[in-house]
């Protein structure tokens, strides 16, 4: 029996603001785009609670809710939308290959990566029990709501060092907890950060607990419970907000050795533009973006690899 293939113009992989505005775009040009949305339908977003800094919601969101609106705009264009993940992709001749996990073959003549990051959380319990509740892996997303308060930062590098100095203009104080007694981070960076006043270091240290309250649907983070690998003691501090900024993984995995890559598998993409180094496969969202990383940005680049893919099969 013959294997079924189906063609596309336009196979989009990954959600997302990125992936979704990538589809609305690509399906007003007529791509008649097919997307696959990945093991996280939406993305980051669909782990955030209130979005408050996309414009066009002047009085905040829901993250999910958000995503749920992008996707059903981009149904409204007839992209066709399908849940599940590719599981390969070979992108060495055209027209590019790709097999699904429902057992789909698909033949495209461009290809949108819009696969995302995701965060490297420490992986206890009671972080993922408070995540986006007290709980987050974006201070530049959620460090407005602890304006006046008291929070954590949890690592050592430019990440942990960016995002200290960062709620430091908006919190009363910021403790950085991390388990080396000297930072990774540049010396630029560990400059900053030992100038601004309401920093504390918390050296040699790790986060063994979250703590907060539990009322049915309504949680708070009260602060974290902290080991000092040096001497075996714990202390609590009392914080309103824990910041985890270990870093982010791209999901770039799928076209590894295939499209060009960073020294940690970001997808490089040509100067002011998604196009990676193989003509026809583009990248957009925090798959490429290691500077940003938000919902706005990732938005403008899959308007872009939208466009330049429309452009790409109008001169072929």
């Amino acid at each position: 029996m013959s294997e079924k293939i189906e063609k596309t113009k336009c196979l989009i992989i990954g959600s997302g603001p990125a992936g979704y505005t990538a589809a609305i775009y690509a399906a007003r040009a007529d791509l008649k785009p097919m997307m696959y949305e990945g093991l996280e339908p939406g993305g980051q977003l669909t782990t955030t609670t209130e979005v408050e800094n996309y414009p066009g919601y002047p009085e905040g969101t829901q993250g999910p809710k958000m995503m749920e609106d992008f996707k059903k705009q981009a149904e409204r264009f007839d992209s066709d939308i399908r849940p599940g993940i590719i599981t390969d992709l070979d992108v060495s001749n055209r027209p590019f290959k790709a097999k699904a996990d429902d057992g789909s073959t698909i033949e495209a003549d461009v290809v949108i990566l819009a696969t995302g990051a995701t965060a490297k959380w420490l992986g206890i319990e009671s972080e993922a029990k408070f995540n986006g509740f007290g709980v987050s892996a974006c201070a530049t997303c959620d460090g407005f709501f602890y304006k006046g308060k008291d929070v954590v930062v949890v690592g050592g590098g430019d990440t942990a060092a960016e995002e200290a100095t960062y709620l430091a203009k908006l919190c009363k104080k910021v403790y950085l907890i991390h388990r080396r007694d000297e930072l990774r981070a540049s010396k630029a960076m560990q400059h900053k950060v030992f100038n601004t006043p309401n920093i504390e270091m918390v050296w040699d240290s790790v986060v063994e607990e979250v703590l907060g309250t539990e009322e049915g649907f309504n949680k708070a983070v009260t602060g974290v419970k902290v080991k000092n690998k040096k001497s075996g003691e714990y202390r609590e501090i009392n914080v309103d907000g824990v910041f985890i900024a270990i870093g982010h993984k791209p999901n770039s995995d799928i076209v590894k050795g295939q499209v060009d890559m960073n020294d940690v598998g970001y997808i490089k993409t040509n100067p002011d533009s998604t196009l990676t180094n193989v003509e026809g496969v583009y990248a957009c969202g925090d798959v490429q973006d290691h500077v940003f990383r938000q919902a706005v940005t990732a938005a403008g680049t899959g308007c872009m690899a939208a466009i330049e893919a429309e452009r790409y099969l109008s001169s072929q």
